[in-house]
């Protein structure tokens, strides 16, 4: 570029390539695109987000990983219910890890805590950095994450130091034991753990349609994503709770593949 040139275009320059967004059209029913491909249905059945657009393939598929703490078993369950639902939208996999336990057997087992899975493997922070998208699962502690999931996250550092996880769309699931207890506060005081890294939230919202303002029941989960009502640890999760769970990890999975096209 000289003086006063301005900038001259390179002959090696590639053409540009515009893509068109899609615009708004008047509507008289209550569906509502919420991203291109997508599409929200609030009238229909609880599994309320659908395809609508096919999405560039891939030779590989996605990989979502689950990632979860669960002492009694709750968060386990809604974990492995979100891995039905990304494994129901084509070329994405769910994949299931737990983070390490902290606490000694011998508290386990004073605090009647069954035994892990063993099937379900212990994840690594350098794990993260090979996944397309990211959902975390705790229980609550006064309001915020279990220590366990806590302490996971604060290996990662290496990982925000070479911003490996940087763009990387994340959301998350959360066990609590009262109704007051936190379903809302856990997954809100996490958000700190994504922004850091530079993650990209991605809240469940509305989506799940009428499930979502049902009151004929107890439900856990929240806008900000599934979740479930242990109680004194004997509650099992409902199957409303659990559709919410598989509607989330659907979700996720649609929201990962448009991003990845």
């Amino acid at each position: 570029m000289g003086k006063g040139a301005g900038c001259i275009p390179s002959k090696n320059k590639p053409p540009t390539v515009t893509i068109d967004s899609p615009r708004a059209t008047p509507s008289t029913s209550r569906d509502a695109p919420i991203l291109p491909g997508v599409t929200l249905h609030t009238d229909q059945t609880p599994n309320a987000v659908q395809e609508t657009a096919p999405l560039n393939s891939v030779d590989a598929k996605l990989k979502i990983l689950i990632v979860f703490y669960s002492m009694y078993g709750h968060v386990e369950g809604l974990a492995k219910r979100l891995k039905k639902g990304v494994d129901g939208v084509e070329g994405v996999e769910g994949v299931l890890y737990r983070v390490p336990e902290t606490l000694p057997i011998e508290v386990l087992a004073q605090m009647k805590a069954p035994p892990k899975d063993d099937t379900v493997p212990e994840i690594t922070a350098a794990d993260l950095a090979g996944a397309d998208g990211l959902l975390f699962g705790f229980p609550t502690r006064y309001g915020s994450m279990a220590a366990q999931m806590k302490g996971f996250f604060d290996s990662t550092g290496q990982l925000w130091k070479e911003q490996k996880l940087a763009g990387k769309p994340a959301g998350f699931f959360v066990s609590t034991g009262t109704q007051g207890g936190g379903q809302e506060t856990t997954a809100w005081t996490a958000i700190t753990q994504l922004a850091h890294h530079g993650m990209l939230y991605v809240p469940v919202g509305y989506t799940f349609g009428p499930g979502m303002f049902k009151m004929d029941s107890i439900r856990g989960g929240s806008p900000y994503g599934a979740g479930v009502f242990a109680g004194d640890g004997t509650r099992e999760p409902s199957e409303t709770e659990l559709a919410l769970a598989e509607h989330q990890g659907k979700y996720m999975a649609l929201v990962v593949k448009k991003l990845a096209a």
